[in-house]
């Protein structure tokens, strides 16, 4: 794929936020709702007709493949990683189907497919540094199913997730032992925390796990954590823990995120409450940290054509307060597709690049020597 087209999707397509947004999930207005609003009721496909995970036409990104996966992108000015890489990663990616014809993404659809494709290459790269990117392909909710609370809508998430479940269980079985990286955005940041919580907490696998990147999906310290398994990841040189962020430019409006969540149910079966949301800042790696600019070691961003990716270094501090992380310092021109209320959501990968990058390291270090 060339360069322009990749960063024009990346950074155009983007616009998908709609697709993932906590907020749109739950706020999305009655004429969004009716636009987007899947026809008819969820029916439940046949049984055994989902992906085969032992086929690799059922996986966006694999290890060792020829061309190389599109895990492997890198933006300009970054080399290619020397010597091994002994992190299998496990990235599950946003939504990119935006029709309403159905509840489910076929994975015949090119369009939908191809967005994804240009998700793992934006957003898994960051780990193609400490190890190799499994990124499958699953019969994703459609982005209309995030704007109702309904039954249609749970069946539909219910569906994509059994499909995540059943290509983890492949991943483990290609890589039975060593350390991995579970990394994930919007639905499927939700769709990892469900992992998390019915395949790794109390198992084995949850020793071999060096990180849980939850990007852009609400946690729970209290409520959702001890069921996942795994501890929040209060110090940049931690291991087998969970970090979650969700970005705000100022002035940050949370109110559209929090009036929902607080008091919903964790997985614990306790209620959620706004003081107890997991916000670990990726500048520091700390749980509540603080940066300034100065700390960012690269921001993604396209030039003004479109043509070419740079990491832009020095640009984006950021803190957490209240559990978000609200962003401060130069933020360069990301694009017009920031929501309501200065919500990044979009831009959560992007913004903090090099030092999710530089992060992933730090925790393979870490549980190496643990």
């Amino acid at each position: 794929m060339c360069v322009r087209r990749f960063l024009l999707a990346v950074f155009v397509l983007i616009l998908l936020f709609v697709a993932g947004a906590f907020a749109v999930y739950q706020f999305g207005s009655s004429f969004l709702v009716k636009q987007a609003a899947p026809s008819g009721h969820f029916e439940a496909p046949p049984a055994q007709t989902g992906p085969d995970y032992v086929q690799t036409e059922n996986w966006l990104s694999l290890p060792d493949t020829v061309p190389p996966g599109p895990a492997e992108w890198l933006p300009a000015g970054i080399a290619a990683p020397e010597g091994a890489r002994p992190v299998a990663v496990f990235y599950v990616h946003p939504t990119t189907y935006l029709q309403k014809d159905r509840w489910n993404a076929p994975l015949s659809d090119p369009e939908s497919q191809n967005r994804a494709t240009l998700f793992v290459r934006s957003q898994a790269s960051a780990f193609n540094g400490v190890g190799q990117v499994y990124a499958p392909k699953y019969r994703q909710a459609a982005f209309g199913a995030f704007l109702l609370r309904s039954e249609d809508a749970q069946k539909a998430l219910d569906l994509a997730y059994s499909d995540v479940a059943r290509a983890f269980d492949r991943f483990l079985a290609q890589v039975p032992e060593g350390p991995i990286i579970l990394a994930g955005h919007s639905q499927g940041a939700l769709h990892l925390t469900r992992l998390l919580r019915d395949k790794v907490a109390g198992k084995p696998v949850a020793t071999r796990v060096v990180a849980a990147y939850v990007g852009g999906w609400p946690v729970s310290v209290a409520a959702d954590l001890p069921a996942m398994g795994l501890a929040a990841c209060e110090r940049p040189d931690q291991a087998r823990c969970v970090t979650s962020w969700q970005s705000y430019g100022e002035p940050a409006n949370t109110q559209l995120v929090t009036d929902v969540y607080d008091g919903s149910t964790g997985f614990t079966g306790q209620p959620r409450r706004r003081e107890d949301m997991l916000c670990v800042n990726p500048l520091t790696g700390s749980r509540n940290g603080v940066a300034p600019a100065s700390a960012n070691l690269g921001t993604l961003v396209p030039n003004t054509a479109l043509t070419e990716a740079t990491l832009q270094p020095g640009s984006v501090g950021a803190r957490c307060d209240k559990g978000f992380l609200v962003l401060d310092g130069d933020i360069p021109s990301m694009g017009p597709y920031v929501l309501p209320g200065n919500n990044y959501h979009v831009y959560d990968y992007a913004l903090f690049w090099a030092n999710l990058r530089q992060d992933a390291q730090r925790r393979l270090a870490a549980w190496q020597a643990r």
